[in-house]
């Protein structure tokens, strides 16, 4: 074999060694990031598809969660249902926002708990609706009535923009969102 056969040999072993342990080029966060640039450039075709993998949306969570959440993880299931867990610290994301809660709020707000929502995402027309299902908390599970009573007395007004239980509109000429266990895609409309 000739010096150049063996170089080529070489990088060609050296490649596929770093794929067997695990190093890969591929990097799911830029992946993730080049799709929403994508998107919201405007450039789009009416009917294209943007293909959102679940380990995609996973490395966006991981990036960009606030201060006081940790361990991010996206599970997508059938019927427009997402379901988000991490680890919570309410006082440290409450203080990341601003707001300093008293003593009684940061005895009670303070320490990480493992927190898991379940949400369907209804979307058509060039408009969505998200609706939580459950939320579980320290292993405590929230949901009908008592899920209902905390997004409408505590959630929504702490956070009024947050767009839960109602319609709004997709911006970037998004037609609708699909989610499934596959991915999420995006499909773009006139």
């Amino acid at each position: 074999m000739t010096r150049i056969g063996n170089k080529c040999a070489l990088g060609l072993g050296l490649a596929i060694v770093l794929a067997a342990a695990g190093a890969s080029a591929f990097d799911f966060y830029s992946s993730v990031r080049q799709k929403f640039d994508l998107i919201s450039s405007d450039r789009l075709l009416a009917g294209a598809r943007v293909e959102l993998s679940p380990a995609e949306l996973n490395a966006f969570a991981q990036h960009e969660v606030p201060p006081g959440v940790r361990n991010p993880k996206l599970q997508l299931m059938a019927r427009g249902e997402m379901t988000g867990a991490a680890m919570v610290d309410f006082g440290k994301v409450r203080r990341a926002q601003g707001d300093r809660p008293g003593w009684l709020m940061s005895k009670l707000l303070d320490g990480e708990r493992p927190v898991s929502v379940t949400v369907r995402i209804h979307s058509s027309g060039g408009t969505a609706k998200v609706d939580v299902l459950r939320v579980d908390v320290s292993g405590v599970e929230i949901d009908g009535k008592v899920l209902d009573f905390l997004i409408q007395n505590v959630l929504l007004p702490l956070y009024p923009n947050a767009m839960v239980g109602r319609t709004f509109g997709l911006s970037h000429r998004i037609d609708r969102l699909e989610v499934g266990p596959a991915g999420v895609s995006v499909v773009i409309g006139r």
